[in-house]
């Protein structure tokens, strides 16, 4: 229904104007003098009557004309009429003018020769926090290629119209479908489609080609065929669960690695796991124990100890019943804190107008509520510094929404401090679309303080070690291995149904018991649950609303009791109080932003390249400092860093003599003289070892008590490979003992001690914070010097509300720069501005000199 209702938008006539001239402009094309629409009725003939009539129009009177509704026919298969047309959303004709290559910026004056036919699609892809992930734009792009390809064989295409190389894609501009365009070039798309295409002409004609006509010649037409069922994207088939019983029902053991999601190129190397042998070859650890735990029917473990902040004080716990009908529609949250006592109790809340601008604030004093309470009762440490906040969720896409409806009322706040600016100087206040502004009300205290506590965790998505907003699945998951449908493991419920085993179970009733429930662990509801939801919500008063929404909170809250009381059943790692100590720092550098009101509302998804290319250096020591520590707390991934062929500082070790100890290293990058440290013998990680210290250090994590020494050349070397390893403190280890070691390089120079290793501790991310030094008359005393730092949004903002007046003074911006919606269907009365038959006023005009795309944004 959403994507119908943003198809119908970008033929409305408040965006016609706007989308087309937004397209024209950002690919650098004359502005045109008056907007045209055009409909092709999803039928050929009429398709290339419409583009013919909007390519007469952009020749012969400089207009543009947006078409929609296009039918084209398939590329290669015109004269096969039974073939089913290309049926792009919309398209653009723009006139071309002789020095016109739609990449640089065209002259004015150079005569008009031809058209341009900019293909271009409408998708409604939810935006989340601000941004639309990469690659759906990318489909959303190769269906755009495919219409220009289809257009550009097409023998019925007016002579002197050109495709467009680039083409556009409709999306929503934010969470309310409004459009906008965004362009791209579809060299790459194109070439990638007419591959495609071409197979599909190929087959066509290929001698004695045969097609069933019915139902008997199915299935010899089919029968070479091999089949193939993936139960992550079958599932929306018609046909997946026909495919899965007959998966299921199989007697070939490799049913079973089909049945639960193993890659076709994975199965050989586990197939032993099934058909009886026993036999793995060099697959994943974490593959093989999904396949194991399917067999036995118990959750395998990882070995990895808890670093999580779950269950510590200054988490808060929240859980939401997302309303399917808008994009940050909100039915109820749930609520819990813990503190040092322990966890307190849920508190539920249920908004009887789940899409109202009043929910989503509602929804943010009650988060802010609960971290600021929280922050009064953070520890402080030895340096001052208090412990961090975590707010727990269940499962990725509840934090997307928190974040997507902060990045919205952030916005929200951020528009209102301009327009203030502007009643305060006595200006009219405008919107982006030059329409008078309503004014909102002012963020209370809490709600900014969860704002911006959300658009830090925005800020901290790019960091691996950030745990500002915990994803409750992800950590169930670093500690227990689920069998069943990989699929599966994205539902926090399923994963803990499995962690609380006692005794085996049947990863088919546990999947299917899953698939039937009428609940989710997360912010998105199932169908039936959602349907009757918006049923009560639609009769006043209606008492079972309140009662489905808060029995859908329940279940929620009741799963992540549930995967917390798992968690605490798990010993604590040594690295533990390291994650808090990264986390505690970075929200020293947020609680300062959110003090002095500056740059805590930046939404990350809309700063400029220039900001996120900042961030590159800060990424990189990040990473680095989160693969040493997963190297050495967890036995998973430590492992796929020796197997890995490419890992140049971890290898896989064999004890070939006690004493002397000789080691004999899997890789020949460890040679003489090469510093070695342990880090894992047998299933024992060193750094969990009761003797290895921690020392949190201002610049690095200090672990002590390691087996470190260098590896020596000898005769023997020679003989089998192996070298003489000089640890200062030798490990407890025997004949044919398989270790994984590393170069003591990787983390540093080597530490005179003999025995400790330091991990690098990166610092905060600084980019536009206040320093220590800043307070809340720093900018007022020094603008120039404090213009980084410490300059509130609300001088920042007033600032730019003056520049924008100014410009607006000059002509430059909206809403005059719009060129005028003409009627097709009517003889044309734009000079004497007269209304059409639906209302419209078609008054023409020429664009204001000076315009730039950017202008257009």
């Amino acid at each position: 229904m959403r994507a119908m209702v943003f198809e119908r938008l970008i033929r409305d006539e408040k965006f016609v104007s706007e989308l087309l001239t937004t397209t024209v402009g950002r690919l650098r094309l004359n502005r045109p003098v008056g907007v045209r629409r055009g409909d092709g009725k999803v039928v050929p003939a009429t398709t290339a009557t419409a583009l013919a009539q909007a390519h007469l129009k952009a020749v012969h009177q400089g207009e543009a004309t947006m078409v929609t509704a296009l039918a084209l026919p398939f590329p290669g298969l015109e004269t096969h009429t039974s073939a089913t047309p290309v049926k792009p959303d919309f398209a653009v004709v723009a006139p071309r003018r002789s020095d016109d290559g739609g990449a640089v910026e065209a002259d004015h004056s150079a005569p008009v020769i031809g058209s341009w036919l900019i293909m271009g699609d409408a998708k409604d892809y939810e935006r989340v926090r601000s941004r639309i992930d990469d690659p759906r734009m990318l489909k959303g792009f190769l269906q755009v290629a495919l219409g220009a390809e289809a257009a550009a064989a097409w023998t019925k295409l007016p002579k002197g119209m050109l495709v467009h190389r680039w083409g556009a894609l409709a999306v929503p501009r934010n969470s309310f479908l409004q459009p906008e365009a965004v362009v791209e070039s579809l060299d790459d798309h194109r070439l990638e489609v007419m591959e495609r295409a071409e197979e599909r002409a190929r087959l066509m004609d290929e001698p004695g080609a045969s097609w069933p006509v019915d139902s008997t010649e199915v299935s010899g037409f089919v029968e070479h065929l091999q089949l193939t069922f993936d139960p992550g994207t079958c599932v929306a088939c018609a046909m997946h669960n026909y495919c899965r019983d007959k998966v299921r029902s199989s007697a070939d053991p490799a049913s079973l690695l089909v049945e639960i999601g193993v890659r076709p190129e994975q199965r050989p190397s586990v197939i032993g796991l099934v058909d009886g042998t026993g036999v793995v070859k060099d697959a994943p650890e974490s593959l093989v124990a999904t396949v194991t735990a399917t067999i036995d029917g118990v959750a395998g473990a990882t070995g990895q100890r808890r670093t999580d902040p779950v269950g510590l004080p200054g988490t808060v716990y929240v859980v939401l019943a997302k309303s399917d009908a808008a994009a940050l529609g909100v039915h109820g949250v749930g609520v819990q804190r813990t503190s040092g006592s322990g966890p307190g109790s849920w508190t539920f809340h249920v908004f009887d107008n789940p899409q109202a601008p009043a929910t989503r604030l509602a929804l943010m004093s009650v988060l802010g509520e609960a971290i600021e309470a929280t922050m009064l009762e953070a520890a402080l440490d030895e340096d001052g510094t208090a412990a961090p906040v975590h707010v727990v969720v269940p499962d990725a896409a509840t934090g997307d929404l928190l974040v997507s409806i902060a990045d919205s009322l952030a916005g929200v706040e951020i528009s209102r401090l301009r327009w203030q600016r502007d009643l305060e100087q006595g200006r009219k206040p405008l919107t982006w679309g030059g329409e008078p502004a309503t004014v909102p009300g002012a963020l209370s205290d809490a709600q900014r303080l969860a704002v911006s506590y959300l658009l830090d965790q925005d800020r901290a998505r790019a960091m691996t070690l950030r745990w500002p907003l915990v994803d409750l699945r992800g950590v169930i998951r670093r500690h227990f291995v689920a069998g069943g449908p990989l699929n599966d493991t994205g539902r926090l419920d399923y994963l803990v149904t499995w962690a609380q085993a006692t005794t085996p179970i049947a990863h088919r009733d546990v999947s299917d018991a899953i698939a039937t429930s009428p609940h989710t662990p997360g912010a998105r509801l199932s169908n039936n649950r959602s349907d009757a939801i918006h049923k009560a919500a639609r009769r006043p008063g209606d008492p079972a609303y309140h009662e489905l929404v808060r029995e859908e909170l329940a279940y929620k809250a009741e799963v992540v009791d549930n995967a917390r009381a798992v968690l605490d059943g798990l010993p604590d790692s040594t690295l533990r109080p390291v994650h808090q100590a990264l986390e505690a720092d970075a929200q020293v550098v947020w609680r300062r932003r959110l003090d002095l009101h500056a740059s805590d509302l930046v939404r990350f998804g809309r700063v400029p390249p220039w900001w996120r290319n900042s961030q590159v250096e800060a990424i990189d020591a990040d990473a680095k400092c989160a693969t040493q520590l997963g190297a050495l707390g967890n036995p998973h991934t430590l492992r796929g860093l020796a197997l890995n062929a490419g890992t140049r500082e971890v290898a896989f070790a064999t004890v070939t003599s006690v004493s002397p100890l000789r080691l004999k290293v899997e890789s020949r990058r460890f040679g003489d003289q090469t510093m070695v440290v342990l880090l894992q013998n047998g299933d024992a990680l060193a750094v969990e070892s009761p003797l290895t210290t921690l020392k949190i250090q201002k610049g690095s994590f200090k672990f002590g008590q390691l087996s470190v020494g260098p590896l020596e050349e000898d005769d023997d070397t020679a003989v089998d490979g192996s070298f003489v390893w000089l640890p200062k403190l030798p490990p407890d280890v025997v004949l044919g003992s398989r270790l994984v070691v590393a170069d003591a390089r990787w983390f540093g120079k080597p530490l005179t001690s003999r025995h400790e290793i330091g991990v690098a501790r990166p610092g905060p991310d600084t980019q536009n914070a206040p320093r220590k030094e800043c307070h809340d008359g720093s900018y007022a005393a020094s603008p120039e010097e404090h213009t980084w730092c410490c300059r509130s949004h609300e001088d920042g903002e007033a600032e730019y509300s003056d520049v924008l007046a100014e410009r607006r003074a000059r002509g430059e911006l909206n809403p005059q720069a719009w060129p005028p919606l003409l009627d097709l269907d009517q003889f044309d009365t734009a000079a004497a501005g007269t209304a059409t038959a639906d209302g419209d006023a078609s008054v023409s005009g020429t664009a204001a000199d000076g315009l730039t795309s950017d202008d257009l944004d």
